[in-house]
């Protein structure tokens, strides 16, 4: 096994933070799987990358519906069967800063299907591989708007919610798996992307730096823990 290529899979990997870890992991070494939404823009994603020689493959998946993310993982375990690293970086803005029980609630429905469940579906079908390995590195994109002390303020109420949601989750298979299997989460910082717009500070790149550190912590690494610039942060 020591021999043989490590396999990464990013979820949401077409553009902005995703296609950076894409591209970062590759160059590290990793087969890297791509997975969107939009079969079109994944391929043509994945296709830039093997491009410059990176070994790419590209999967689509939706990580709002099941049955696709049933289907990406019967194919991952046919094609490759195991998979090593896991980031779950697909997720959706989409509250203002409206106050939470003045919005439509199929804003906080939607958020918490893509932010949350998306997360939750995903890590429940992709963990068998890493378990019959014994070897697993999750990391799980948060916010720092996920720290409970966020909710002392109002606004972006859905989009807090939904990454509470996903910090706690974080902790929850932390404290469940067994092995040499890692899960943590980590607030990227404002990054200057479709979803922080071009006025952010981080760019993707260095975004994808201050991630990626967690793909290859030894056995003594962090466990069920919330990172920014690979500092650890209050919950």
């Amino acid at each position: 096994m020591l021999h043989e290529k490590q396999v990464a899979l990013v979820t949401g990997g077409n553009r902005g933070i995703g296609y950076e870890l894409v591209k970062q992991l590759a160059l590290k070494g990793f087969k890297v799987i791509l997975t969107s939404r939009n079969a079109e823009n994944g391929h043509e994603a994945a296709q830039k990358l093997k491009q410059s020689d990176l070994d790419v493959s590209f999967v689509v998946m939706s990580v709002d519906n099941q049955e696709s993310i049933h289907q990406a993982a019967i194919i991952v375990n046919d094609r490759y069967g195991r998979l090593d690293v896991l980031i779950n970086n697909a997720g959706v803005y989409l509250d203002g800063n409206q106050k939470l029980l003045n919005m439509e609630p199929s804003i906080l429905e939607k958020t918490m299907a893509t932010n949350f469940f998306g997360a939750y579906h995903v890590i429940r079908s992709f963990i068998p591989l890493m378990e019959k390995q014994g070897y697993g590195r999750i990391i799980n994109i948060s916010s720092e708007y996920g720290a409970m002390s966020e909710m002392s303020y109002q606004g972006v109420g859905a989009y807090k919610l939904s990454k509470l949601a996903l910090n706690g989750l974080t902790r929850l298979v932390a404290a469940e798996i067994n092995g040499d299997i890692k899960i943590n989460a980590v607030d990227p910082g404002w990054v200057s992307s479709d979803m922080g717009g071009p006025s952010a500070p981080k760019t993707p790149k260095q975004a994808a730096e201050s991630i990626l550190w967690l793909a290859t912590i030894g056995p003594e690494g962090p466990n069920g823990e919330f990172f920014r610039d690979e500092k650890q942060i209050e919950w």
